[in-house]
């Protein structure tokens, strides 16, 4: 029974936990790719970089706040440099859609032109990253790492096995419940919200309705902006800002719309989780757990894993295009947003 629940506590430190965490990260960045598909009908390629760009913003106003000894202890000061994060990368979306994306939605360009345009917007925003903080990982530096450390579970429960659970892992779980219990109440109970679900429905009916299309653009992307700053922040604090990661977490982003069912929410959200765990428990080493529950003589002398931690983004890659291929609509089906 002892190694049972040495095997169980194993699975859940290494998978089951940190899953769940990526899971609610990758589903955050998801939803912001299914708002701006769903009512701006494109695919928006520079989506990872204006989650680094956030997150950039958030790092160096949290370094400003821990020079002026500002800070909420044992929380992260980046929560309360999150605002300022989310101002910023909400008005340079707007600045690139006025600049940018305007010019090519009001001549109703193809989905395909708008989806290329985002290509050269997301280098342009990835060079600016790089210029403004350079290349090398950063980290925010504070709040307390470990609520569990794997010492302690010892301790206390005599198992051979620890659980370490991380702050910025419990934090990701709530933050990420209430930012989505807040966005589908937005979109279904508020004016604002029943005006995007209209436009993204029938955009020529909701004109006629006296729908204000720039009003509603408008929003898309502060939402958008927002849930872009937060999901980078999180995936920051859980592992550190590194610039050139967002651009390689945009395909497990992409793939979790995808899978989910593109323009759907909670379909982003469900995709989300299935990249994660997928990911996750394929990359995993799997000797120690098979040793605590078959006699020592049948311990299987590799690593009993399917592919390298290298692989990770191909899991996302493998399963996008088996979607594509098999079930393009996506686990959720019906009208978007």
């Amino acid at each position: 029974m002892t190694d049972f629940l040495n095997a169980i506590v194993l699975l859940t430190n290494f998978v089951i936990v940190p899953a769940t965490a990526y899971g609610a990260q990758l589903a955050l960045g998801a939803l912001g790719v299914t708002l701006i598909f769903g009512i701006l009908r494109f695919a928006n390629f520079a989506h990872g970089e204006l989650m680094a760009f956030g997150t950039m913003v958030t790092i160096l106003c949290t370094w400003f706040l821990q020079s002026a000894g500002i800070g909420i202890a044992p929380l992260p000061t980046a929560l309360l440099a999150l605002p300022v994060g989310i101002a910023i990368s909400a008005a340079l979306a707007l600045a690139t859609d006025r600049m940018v994306y305007r010019f090519y939605r009001l001549r109703r360009s193809d989905p395909i032109i708008m989806a290329i345009v985002s290509v050269g917007v997301m280098f342009v925003m990835a060079g600016l990253i790089r210029f403004i903080i350079g290349p090398d990982d950063q980290s925010f530096a504070d709040g307390t790492r470990f609520l569990i450390t794997a010492g302690e579970f010892k301790r206390a429960t005599g198992l051979d096995e620890g659980l370490a659970i991380k702050q910025s892992q419990v934090l990701t779980l709530v933050i990420a419940v209430a930012v989505v219990a807040a966005l589908f109440w937005f979109l279904q109970k508020t004016r604002a919200g029943k005006a995007m679900r209209a436009y993204s429905d029938n955009e020529d009916l909701a004109l006629l309705s006296g729908i204000n299309p720039d009003r509603v653009v408008m929003i898309t992307w502060i939402i958008t902006a927002a849930l872009a700053t937060i999901g980078g922040v999180l995936y920051g604090l859980d592992k550190s800002f590194k610039p050139f990661i967002f651009m390689q977490l945009l395909l497990p982003v992409f793939a979790a719309a995808i899978v989910g069912g593109i323009g759907q929410p909670v379909g982003a959200i469900l995709g989300g989780f299935v990249i994660a765990f997928s990911e996750v428990t394929i990359t995993y080493a799997y000797k120690k757990f098979i040793t605590y529950l078959v006699p020592e003589s049948w311990a299987p002398e590799g690593l009993v894993q399917l592919l390298s931690t290298d692989y990770k983004f191909a899991v996302s890659f493998i399963i996008l295009v088996a979607v594509l291929l098999i079930r393009p609509t996506g686990i959720v089906r019906g009208k978007v947003i």
